[in-house]
Order: structure tokens, then sequence, then C-alpha cells
């Protein structure tokens, strides 16, 4: 498994404070100049939906706009997580691959708790898989 952050310039610290605590492919932003969130989300999915054991990381300012363009992509199940349940039943019931933060609304070390727990839980699949077809 391979794990891809990737932020703008809202998420910019957030990004630089989880990268050196689990090992992940940094694609974006550079630094805490104005840029626009799409790009950087785009480069994200681009990798993590080419594997399905990949797995990804966005953070934008509330987390919405990242997970709208995350989103768009059909092999992506990018969710919002604002807690470590969120985090939790992303992976177990969604089989999310890809954890969202919002910079302004999550402390840095509650979102390093998600990111452990988003990374380390597996998917239950069963009656979970059946509700995935249906989307």
């Amino acid at each position: 498994m391979k794990v891809f952050i990737a932020s703008d310039h809202a998420g910019f610290l957030l990004k630089e404070y989880l990268k050196p605590q689990v090992d992940m492919v940094d694609l974006g932003t550079d630094g805490p100049i104005s840029c626009d969130y799409p790009v950087f989300a785009k480069k994200l999915i681009s990798h993590v939906a080419e594997d399905e054991k990949n797995r990804g990381v966005l953070i934008c300012s509330t987390g919405i706009g990242m997970s709208i363009a995350a989103n768009r992509n059909r092999k992506i199940r990018a969710a919002l997580c604002c807690n470590e349940k969120m985090a939790e039943m992303s992976r177990c019931h969604n089989d999310a691959n890809v954890i969202i933060f919002g910079a302004s609304i999550i402390e840095d070390i509650n979102a390093l708790e998600c990111l452990r727990i988003f990374l380390k839980t597996e998917f239950e699949k069963g009656r979970h898989s059946r509700r995935l077809a249906l989307i």
C-alpha cells in the first residue's frame, strides 16, 4: 500500500505535520501561497485510483472542496472525517480510500489519530459490499 498526501494552501501546515508521522508521498502544495484545491485533489486521486491498495489524504480549509473534487472519480471513496469514529467507519463500512481533513476544523493531533485509524482499519465487506455496489 502506498499513501499519498496533498493539500491546498489552507491545509499546508497540517500536511507538513502529518508527513513525518506516516510514510507518505507528498504531491503538494509546497507552501502556504494561495492555490487551487482541485489541482491537488486531481493529482492525488489519479495515484490512488491506479491501485485499489493505495490510500490518500487530502486537506483544505474545511475539507468540503476536496471532498467534492475527489468524489467525482468513480474509483474514489473519499470521506471527510472530523473524529476517530468517522475515520473508523469510513473504512470498515464504506471502504474509503481517501481521508479528508479540514485544517480549520480539526486539531493536528486528532487528524493524526484519525489517519492512523484510517490506515489500520479493514473493510468489513458483507452487507457493506452490497451497499457500495448500489452506488
